[in-house]
């Protein structure tokens, strides 16, 4: 039985699968979406228990994803963990008045599993999917 579904959201296939090798091994399903619009559409159908999102996308941006997760009725609860190359103390910022969680590229994979398996435990818990609650 799978530990919850995430779904990884970035524009470069290369990051996707290591993500989804890394998630996968520790028993987790995987969605995947290349860009903003896909990824606010499998949120909305699919519902994940995690979303692992890139903040510079082409099109729609990480930022507004997030955004509009966290203003839709079934996307509002769904933890979001921001992944970006962008590391200034401003992009943190900005990005954890929207998610739940900021780290950093590049990043260690244990790092973010390990985040992303607290984000399961306080969300089936019911205190996930606030964004900006750190």
């Amino acid at each position: 039985m799978a530990r919850g579904t995430i779904l990884v959201v970035d524009d470069d296939p290369v990051v996707v699968d290591l993500l989804r090798l890394d998630f996968e091994i520790e028993g987790y399903e995987v969605l995947a979406a290349a860009d903003g619009e896909s990824a606010l559409e499998e949120a909305r159908v699919k519902g994940p228990d995690v979303v692992v999102l890139d903040v510079v996308m082409p099109g729609v941006d990480g930022l507004e994803v997030a955004r509009r997760l966290r203003a839709g009725d079934e996307t509002g609860a769904i933890p979001i963990v921001l992944l970006s190359a962008k590391a200034q103390a401003v992009d943190i910022q900005a990005g954890r008045a929207v998610a739940d969680d900021y780290i950093t590229k590049p990043f260690e994979p244990i790092e973010l599993l390990d985040r992303v398996a607290e984000l399961r435990a306080r969300s089936s818990r019911g205190g996930g999917g606030r964004g900006g609650a750190r």
